[in-house]
Formats: structure tokens, C-alpha cells, sequence
């Protein structure tokens, strides 16, 4: 029983995020694990229609239409929002569960249960993040099943996330060739997200003409290899731009499999295993979205993974799964928020042609 109020706890009080800690992703673990979902093959289910990009229904997060990631937490109000450039966000896995109709391996887009899962949650806990210094664009795509990621059946998986992706590729080209008009460019993703973002950064981006207006990229929640790219580098430290930034969060101690990845942690920005103590935490968002929480966490870079002591409020000590994987963003809600300006801030000053007035966090 103490378990099962744990993985309550992780949900309700301190992620929030309608991921793999669900009860119906939990069956899905079941269900793999006892071997039912292996005969369900990509081959033997329809897949849902094709978005189309120019309905804006088909975006999570848009400049044009009012969206959960327009939010920021009370206690961000009366904050000078200057958008000087935008985010492409890729969300990560909301689908968990029955979605209620005849598809299994990829989402619906049409389906409001996962839409609305979607942006009440991610969306409003981590897209939302960028909402200062970029304009957010966060497509609908038909995301692959959380069973993806645990079936045997490797070819269903890659036919899932290749799917997947076709969407992803195509938001993207519509973003460039309809919204950006010349923008600095950010890439943010998380879990499957990541994913996708790592092939949509070597597909436009990297030794692209594109490169040029590239602010950085956020890739937490999946490891991310040093050689994952020949031109686009892990970034150095807090104000560097062109690169990109990884991390996936335990609890400290916990040691799983050995991540072949890079690691930053998302207090100094480094690669370093220097522990970081919480007093430079910049502030969480918790479930009820109300303020920012700062000296919450204390951070350290441990084999490829980010290890965080248990944060403390109330209810916390009885959270005993040590993985923190949903909250890769909203336990550095503020960490994250402040440093894209930062980035963008570095970008803007080296590009005189692209100055702008936006100020630098402090």
C-alpha cells in the first residue's frame, strides 16, 4: 500500500505530468512484462490520419491561439515577457493508455483525452517555460505508444517512431516556411520528444544554412551520446549558444543501467560532477502551478545521469521511486526558464545584426 500512495504522490504533488506514472501506463508495464502485448504487431492496426499543420488545431502551442503554454506561475507575474525569438517544443510521451478507439501504436491527434493530457500537463509544465524570451511552437503529431518503448518487437517500434517522426519533420517544415521569417531558432524536447529532436537537429540544422540562427537545444529525459552529432556540441557552460544540453533525473544513490550520454546539470549549466548545492537552485513548479520554489534541489552530474536528493514539501517522504524522469523540466522550472534567455541573450550579442532589447536574466 505505501507504494501505491508513493506513485499517488509522484503524480499529484510533485511532477504533474501525465507520463508513464499514470495507472494505465502502469498496466501497460503489466501487460508487457506478462508477455499480451508482444502479438499486437504496428502491422495489424490502422494508423490515424496525417495532421494538417495549417489547422491550428493541430498545435499544442502557437503564438496564435490561447494554450496552456501562455502560463507561468503567479509568482512570475507583472515579468517583462520579450519574445525575441521562438521554440520549437516536441512534446514527450502523453500516451499511456486505451485511447478509446481503433488505433494502438500512434495517437490520434483528433483525440481530445490525449489532447487534453497533453496540454494540462506537459504543455502547461514544461513548454510554458520558454513563454519569456520565445514564442512557443509545440505541434500535435501521432506520437508513439508508451508500449513502444518496452515491446520485444523492435522493427513495431522503430515503424511507430518513424511515424512519429514524419509529423515532427513535417510541423517543422511548416514552421520555417510560414512563422520564422528569420528568427533565432531554439529546439526544446523531452523523453520521446528527444528523439525526434535529435533527427530534426541533423536533418535542418546541423552544417545547414540553418545553423546560423540556432540558439541551442534542449534534449533531456533520453541519453544523448557526446557523438550524437559532428558539428553541434554539448555546451560548455551557461551562456554558451549553437549547442545543446541533456540530463535525466534520480533520486541520489539510485543506480541504474549506465548512461553512455551526456550530462548537464541544469543548475551550473556544466558537465562537471561537482555537486551543486540547493541554495543556487533557481526554483521548481509543483502541481498546483502557483509559484516558483527555489533551493528545493541540490544537483550532481553521476555517470551519464543527474542524481537529486528527495526534494522537500510536504507529502515528499512518501515518494519512494527514485525516478524523477517526469520531472526532468518542472523540478528546474526556473533553472531552465532563465538560462534560455541567458543563451539567447549570448546569441543576440554575438549576431550585432540581430540585437534586440531584451534583457538578460539576473
Amino acid at each position: 500500500m505505501r507504494t501505491g500512495i508513493g506513485k499517488v504522490f509522484v503524480m499529484l504533488l510533485l511532477l504533474a505530468l501525465p507520463e508513464p506514472a499514470t495507472s494505465q501506463g502502469g498496466k501497460v508495464r503489466k501487460q508487457i512484462r506478462k508477455g499480451k502485448i508482444i502479438e499486437n504487431r504496428f502491422s495489424a492496426y490502422p494508423s490515424p490520419p496525417a495532421p494538417d499543420y495549417k489547422d491550428i488545431h493541430n498545435w499544442a502551442a502557437h503564438p496564435d491561439k490561447k494554450d496552456p503554454s501562455d502560463e507561468i506561475p503567479k509568482s512570475l507575474s507583472g515579468k517583462e515577457n520579450q519574445q525575441a525569438a521562438d521554440v520549437f517544443f516536441i512534446h514527450p510521451t502523453s500516451y499511456t493508455g486505451s485511447s478509446g478507439d481503433s488505433f494502438r501504436w500512434n495517437a490520434d491527434v483528433r483525440n481530445e483525452k490525449i489532447n487534453k493530457e497533453t496540454d494540462n500537463g506537459i504543455i502547461r509544465f514544461q513548454a510554458s517555460i520558454f513563454n519569456n524570451h520565445y514564442r512557443v511552437f509545440a505541434p500535435r503529431y501521432r506520437q508513439a505508444h508508451y508500449f513502444s518503448f518496452f515491446t520485444h518487437n523492435l522493427s513495431d517500434k522503430k515503424q511507430a517512431l518513424d511515424l512519429a517522426y514524419t509529423d515532427v519533420r513535417k510541423a517543422f517544415q511548416y514552421y520555417l516556411d510560414n512563422h520564422r521569417n528569420g528568427r533565432p531558432f531554439l529546439i526544446a524536447a523531452h523523453s520521446q520528444g528527444t528523439i525526434h529532436a535529435h533527427r530534426i537537429l541533423r536533418e535542418f540544422v546541423e552544417g545547414k544554412p540553418l545553423q546560423q540562427d540556432f540558439v541551442g537545444a534542449y534534449l533531456p529525459g533520453m541519453p544523448v551520446p557526446a557523438d550524437s552529432f559532428t558539428m553541434l556540441m554539448p555546451c560548455k557552460d551557461s551562456t554558451d549558444f549553437g549547442c545543446w544540453t541533456s540530463w535525466r533525473t534520480w533520486r541520489y544513490g539510485y543506480e541504474p543501467t549506465r548512461f553512455a550520454a551526456v550530462c548537464h546539470n541544469p543548475v551550473s549549466w556544466t558537465t562537471d560532477t561537482v555537486q551543486v548545492d540547493k541554495s543556487r537552485h533557481k526554483g521548481a513548479v509543483l502541481r498546483d502551478f502557483k509559484k516558483t520554489r527555489p533551493q528545493l534541489c541540490d544537483a550532481k552530474v553521476h555517470n551519464g545521469i543527474l542524481w537529486i536528493h528527495r526534494p522537500n514539501f510536504p507529502g515528499s517522504r512518501l515518494i519512494k521511486n527514485p525516478n524523477y524522469h517526469i520531472g526532468d523540466y518542472n523540478l528546474f522550472y526556473l533553472d531552465v526558464r532563465e538560462n534560455a534567455g541567458l543563451r539567447l541573450q549570448s546569441f543576440l550579442n554575438e549576431n550585432t545584426a540581430q540585437k534586440s532589447t531584451i534583457t538578460a536574466p539576473k
